[in-house]
């Protein structure tokens, strides 16, 4: 199998960063740079591995390529990934749901499997820091509630993905693309003009309508 292409998106403030391999629920590793929070994140792939191996899902990580780049705020400085990003809205075709959703759920059974196996007293850090066992598992718990209402209500995401949707069927037929390379392109324009893919998606589609 030829390697795979790592599409990235980094979430950054003046303090810290987090790169996210977006297609691959639960990887994304945090830095004080952009730099730095990348290349952690290649050294996690290893431990990822285990999470795809889980879901049976081919992993052979090759480039890592930066497509998106958003603000962060003072959640990324406490230290969590808090930005819905344009490429989480974007539309995926049914093999694509159901490929994600099976590593999202090896993700949890690999952390459950992992958390069973630990001790409940965990060791402190130098200064006594650290959280043990059962404490940790709720804070992901938690977190991962927190994360689900972030998301927003379910169908203005749907109205969302249905508009980008549209927008990307528009740009196949009148360019003659491929949808990754239509999105891709799509992509580029919202970048490059600092308007969100959703606005971008809203007004070509209103361009042709009108």
């Amino acid at each position: 199998m030829a390697n795979q292409t790592i599409v990235v998106s980094v979430e950054a403030t003046p303090k810290k960063a987090f790169a996210t391999a977006v297609d691959w629920p639960g990887w994304s590793r945090s830095g004080k740079t952009e730099e730095l929070a990348l290349a952690a994140l290649q050294d996690y792939a290893s431990r990822y591995a285990v999470v795809a191996e889980e879901a049976g899902v081919p992993f052979d990580p090759g480039d890592y390529e930066i497509v998106e780049r958003t603000e962060g705020a003072g959640g990324t400085d406490f230290g969590v990934p808090s930005s819905i990003t344009d490429l989480d809205r974007r539309p995926v075709d049914a093999d694509e749901a159901k490929r994600q959703a099976r590593l999202v759920e090896a993700a949890w059974t690999v952390f459950g499997r992992v958390a069973a196996g630990a001790p409940a007293e965990l060791r402190k850090g130098p200064r006594g820091g650290g959280r043990d066992r059962d404490k940790m598992v709720g804070h992901v718990a938690e977190s991962d509630g927190y994360y689900a209402r972030e998301i927003g209500n379910l169908r203005e995401a749907v109205r969302t993905r249905t508009m980008i949707g549209t927008a990307v069927g528009i740009v196949m037929e009148r360019y003659q693309l491929s949808d990754d390379r239509a999105f891709a392109f799509l992509t580029r324009l919202s970048q490059d003009s600092n308007v969100k893919l959703r606005e971008i998606a809203r007004r070509l589609i209103s361009l042709t309508q009108g």
